[in-house]
């Protein structure tokens, strides 16, 4: 039975509080609310090339609202990792690189791509963008509330971070010198893909986490010159090699699915085996 409160009779004194140090921690040991700030500094610039993002796209600068995507992708890939080497793990840290995730990979592509190309369609063109928006909404809070039951060898639906590629890396390969095309000949295009990339976040197929590599173990080496020819491949022009390398995972787990289906055992997205749950881990 849950208990609550009692309410403080009138004229009894109230009770003392525990001395803080200048540290943080109260004089009993305990940690106080505090924020930690190196993990929390990661997602601050996240979200801040989201709205970097959001403002380029305004003014028509669709190469610089596209890279900053990108670049909230890996501060996104880093925070959580510092917050896990650091032990600095935190809810709020948790609660904050959610909302992170819908400025950076929820609001700011779908405004890109709506700004670039899906204006010109009227209301299919603004519901497109907002089912992508929507669809990322969706798909964080879903994650929030099953990431203690869920299989971490795969991500329920597309994760956000590269939904987000796949809407803005299209986005900057048609705004390439060498490729320049206009926005309005692909804007059913980008109408397929934001409506694609939105309704995949929030489906169960299952897509590939890569959190079981275990990069601490040997690996073949023609694995190490293969990663050194996709850097390679990437140096060479980013602007047209990222986009079909968020298509082929976008595409991987229908794949996965079909494949599984077919062996008849379909892939099943509950956690199987007992792990630590850690609340950094947010996507």
């Amino acid at each position: 039975m849950a208990t609550f409160p009692r309410r403080r009779k009138a004229g009894a004194p109230l009770a003392p509080k525990a001395p803080r140090s200048r540290f943080g921690r109260r004089a009993d040991g305990q940690r106080g609310r505090g924020i930690y700030l190196l993990p929390n500094a990661f997602t601050t610039g996240a979200l801040f090339c989201g709205f970097y993002a959001i403002v380029m796209a305004m003014n028509q600068r669709f190469d610089y609202a596209c890279w900053a995507v990108f670049i909230a992708m890996i501060l996104d890939g880093l925070d959580g990792r510092i917050a896990r080497l650091t032990n600095t793990q935190s809810e709020f840290g948790a609660q904050y690189d959610s909302l992170s995730d819908m400025v950076s990979f929820g609001a700011a592509p779908a405004l890109v791509i709506y700004e670039y190309s899906l204006r010109g369609l009227g209301k299919l063109g603004w519901i497109a963008a907002f089912v992508y928006c929507a669809g990322a909404a969706l798909r964080l809070a879903r994650f929030n509330t099953n990431i203690a039951v869920v299989d971490k060898r795969y991500f329920q639906g597309l994760p956000s971070p590269s939904a987000a590629a796949l809407v803005v890396g299209f986005i900057l390969m048609m705004t390439d010198p060498d490729v320049n095309v206009s926005a309005r000949s692909v804007d059913w295009i980008s109408w397929i893909i934001a409506l694609f990339a939105g309704l995949t976040m929030v489906t169960n197929v299952p897509f590939y986490s890569f959190k079981d590599v275990n990069f601490k173990k040997s690996v073949p080496f023609i694995v190490v010159f293969l990663i050194a020819l996709v850097f390679a491949l990437v140096a060479i022009k980013p602007a047209v090699v990222l986009w079909p390398l968020f298509v082929l995972y976008g595409l991987s787990g229908y794949v996965v699915l079909l494949w599984r289906f077919a062996k008849g055992k379909p892939v099943s997205i509950i956690q199987t085996e007992d792990e630590s749950f850690d609340p950094s881990e947010r996507r």
